[in-house]
């Protein structure tokens, strides 16, 4: 039951994370010259960005990988996976409008796998609690 409600804790902060992952990647480029005026400037760094990558990355992999060692859906890997490589080739290849469409579009593939996976995960719960509960009528 632990590990059950932990990837339900790390489904929400991914969720979380990646919708501001994808709010930053499309927000940032119209508002990037007031950014510093507000003491902000450090949302339009090349670290910042990288480290919300690396911050998706680790929770998305530790939640979704814990889950479906029990769902065994790969619906959610993959969507989770998609997400990366849109991230992946929008900061490789993408340049000007293409950039700033890949990446929110990836942000919010990883916001959807985190989705599914903890609904995935939820009708588990349920499905383990209903056949608890018939055991203990019987």
């Amino acid at each position: 039951m632990g590990s059950e409600t932990l990837t339900s804790k790390l489904d929400r902060i991914g969720m979380t994370a990646s919708t501001f992952c994808a709010i930053h990647c499309a927000v940032v480029p119209f508002i990037i010259s007031v950014l510093p005026l507000w003491g902000l400037g450090f949302l339009a760094e090349e670290w910042m960005e990288i480290s919300m990558i690396g911050l998706s990355l680790a929770i998305g992999s530790w939640s979704l990988g814990l889950s479906w060692m029990k769902h065994r859906r790969a619906a959610a890997l993959l969507i989770f996976v998609c997400g990366f490589f849109f991230i992946a080739v929008g900061h490789l290849f993408g340049h000007g409008s293409t950039e700033h469409l890949l990446l929110p579009m990836g942000g919010l593939a990883i916001a959807l796998a985190h989705y599914i996976n903890w609904k995935l995960t939820l009708g588990l719960l349920k499905t383990s609690e209903m056949k608890k509960t018939v055991e203990f009528i019987k």
